[in-house]
């Protein structure tokens, strides 16, 4: 039920990795906040570590002029910092130590009389502002990633300027692979869900697209690398996905990060699968990890008008008193859904996705068949 207590100070923060389109967020829930409803406007630093640490300050209108085409966000952010398990130090043997902080933050909240947060950002964000919504905190989300991976919604900003980024990077990759003839793979982020790799393998033509959702046979994948070649095509290009793993095996990861909620770290399975289709079929092959380029930048206009959008969605449902709920995007309108729905889930691709039938169609390899 809606709460009858509008609000009068709200607080805004955005959490987990930058993404092109935070800013705008940012920018449409502060003016929409100060203009339209005449509210107060604190921004968070860093996250959930801002409101750990009390660093938390007022945003006027001129404070988030002229960020609209800024990429990252201008309140900083940190995937580190859950307050239910929040890393404070070391014991004497080297081990890590964690306290649950969510009383620091709730005091730190109440302390700037803060109604409620506008929390920005993807499932982990989301999970760490359900715990706190279960001590009393009032929140709304506005999902944020570029890897697309959020219930409940179609799509997220970021994702779109991340795909235009890969995809570019694809294109440039296959002057390189024709003129060498070469097997390139290109390796994107995205976690467990191939949405990024998916879209920006099918927008640029790539001849194999491996995704986490699907297993993949190195011995196929060589085998239709043999083949292009055999047929007078004397390039293969390769879009892989970090979370991306053969069949039966398990994913390549990077390094552990073991202050982190979430400590794993993918990355290299297109360097372990480099080497593989260079023994496998005397092709020469070249690895390439785009990595963090995926997320910088100036944000595509698409971003720009979405993020808006959800912003002043998301400040919407917070006067009307509509708490821990998140933004979503259904069927191209705008919605919400709970926090339930959102909080330690991940959508990914299912394995009858019509994007996956059509790049089949058009003779695309997953390197499953």
């Amino acid at each position: 039920m809606a709460d009858s207590v509008r609000p009068k100070r709200i607080g805004v923060l955005s959490g987990g990795g930058d993404c092109p389109g935070i800013n705008a967020v940012i920018r449409a829930v502060t003016k929409s906040a100060i203009c339209e409803y005449g509210l107060e406007v604190f921004g968070i630093a860093d996250g959930f570590l801002g409101l750990i640490e009390n660093r938390i300050h007022r945003l006027a209108f001129d404070d988030v002029s002229n960020i609209l085409t800024r990429g990252g966000t201008i309140l900083g952010s940190s995937n580190k910092a859950d307050p239910a398990e929040f890393c404070v130090g070391t014991d004497d043997a080297g081990e890590l130590i964690y306290e649950d902080v969510s009383d620091r933050v709730i005091d730190h909240a109440r302390s700037h009389n803060l109604d409620a947060i506008i929390c920005i950002g993807g499932d982990g964000t989301m999970s760490g502002a359900a715990k706190l919504a279960e001590k009393g905190l009032k929140f709304v989300g506005a999902p944020k990633t570029i890897d697309n991976d959020l219930m409940g919604s179609e799509v997220t900003f970021g994702f779109h300027t991340a795909v235009g980024i890969a995809t570019e990077a694809l294109d440039r990759i296959h002057t390189t692979a024709s003129s060498h003839h070469r097997v390139m793979l290109v390796e994107m982020m995205g976690r467990n869900a191939g949405w990024l790799t998916l879209y920006a393998g099918l927008a640029s033509g790539a001849d194999i697209i491996l995704l986490p959702e699907i297993p993949f046979s190195p011995q196929i994948v060589a085998d239709r690398c043999v083949a292009r070649s055999k047929h007078g095509r004397s390039y293969t290009i390769i879009a892989v996905a970090e979370g991306a793993k053969p069949i039966g095996g398990e994913v390549v990861v990077d390094r552990v990060v073991r202050d982190s909620p979430d400590p794993i770290r993918l990355g290299g399975v297109s360097e372990v699968l480099c080497e593989q289709i260079a023994d496998l079929t005397g092709l020469e092959c070249r690895a390439t990890i785009l990595g963090h380029v995926q997320r910088g930048g100036t944000p595509c206009a698409y971003d720009r008008v979405l993020g808006t959008q959800f912003g002043h969605h998301a400040l919407g449902l917070l006067v009307s008193g509509q708490f821990n709920r998140v933004v979503v995007m259904q069927g191209g309108r705008l919605g919400s859904v709970g926090f339930d729905e959102v909080a330690d889930r991940q959508r990914t691709i299912g394995g009858d996705d019509p994007i996956v039938a059509a790049a089949r169609a058009v003779g695309t390899s997953f390197g499953d068949k």
